[in-house]
Order: structure tokens, then C-alpha cells, then sequence
């Protein structure tokens, strides 16, 4: 692993196309996580979104390859977090195994250790809401809310 990266790996019990579904519509990306956003799910295309309070995402899509591959740059546009819109890269990947789905994602070029350490918590928060959700059960309300 890389120092200025976060890894966050699940296996998911959907296939596939139901786990990428996740990522490339609105109101089900909404479901896991964020409350608001708007988001254009083609390479090149842009989104913002706010994630908890007054933590706004904002970056674009790099590739968008269905149903295996997921890459966009991310930042904070508004919060806390010292990481400027676009300035990071997130990779999904989505690999079909016999139980269902190996989802890996990969955020790289954090720019601090403490960078890292809060991405790391909230990836791990969010996939798992995530896992919860494409498996046809209600995450409920995000307490990071």
C-alpha cells in the first residue's frame, strides 16, 4: 500500500451491474451516500455533491467503463478537509466473483497522512452503507448526517 492512499475492499452478495448502478445514478448514489447533488456520469463529465453538512464533493469522471470500472477525481469544494476539487482520484473496480461481486476501491495522492486517515474512515463508512444497499436492504438514515 501506498502512503498517500486508502484501499477499501468488500465483497457484495449483487451482481455486477447492480453494484455499478450505485455509482452512476443519482438518487441511488444518494442512497449510500450524500443528500444532494448533481452529477454527470460520462468521462469528462462533472458532479458535486454535499456529503455530510457542509462537506461538498466536487470533481469529475475520468472513466466510466459498465460494469467493472469507475474512475473520478475528487475534492472538497466546501469543509474541513484540506483537499482541493479534482485534486485526488478515485478508482472503482468491480470484480464478478461466485458470491456475487469483489468491489475494490482505491483513492490515491492524499496529500497528509491526516488526509488519508479521514478518507480512510469515510470510505470504509460509506461502502458499507453501500454493501447494505445493493444488497436490497435500507442503510438508514447516515449518522455522519
Amino acid at each position: 500500500m501506498n502512503a498517500n492512499e486508502v484501499t477499501v475492499e468488500r465483497l457484495i452478495a449483487a451482481r455486477p451491474e447492480t453494484v455499478f448502478s450505485f455509482f452512476t445514478d443519482r438518487d441511488k448514489w444518494l442512497c449510500w451516500m450524500g443528500s444532494d447533488g448533481e452529477f454527470d456520469f460520462r468521462p469528462g463529465g462533472a458532479y458535486r455533491t454535499t456529503v455530510t453538512g457542509e462537506n461538498v464533493a466536487q470533481g469529475h469522471f475520468v472513466e466510466v467503463d459498465p460494469p467493472t470500472r469507475l474512475v473520478f477525481t475528487w475534492g472538497w469544494a466546501e469543509g474541513g478537509m484540506p483537499v482541493p476539487p479534482g485534486s485526488t482520484t478515485v478508482e472503482i473496480t468491480l470484480q464478478p466473483v461466485a458470491a456475487g461481486t469483489l468491489l475494490r476501491l482505491v483513492h490515491r495522492d492524499l496529500p497528509s497522512p491526516e488526509a488519508r486517515a479521514g478518507h480512510e474512515e469515510g470510505w470504509v463508512h460509506y461502502v458499507d452503507r453501500l454493501v447494505t444497499v445493493a444488497t436490497g436492504n435500507d442503510p438508514g438514515p447516515d449518522e455522519w448526517m
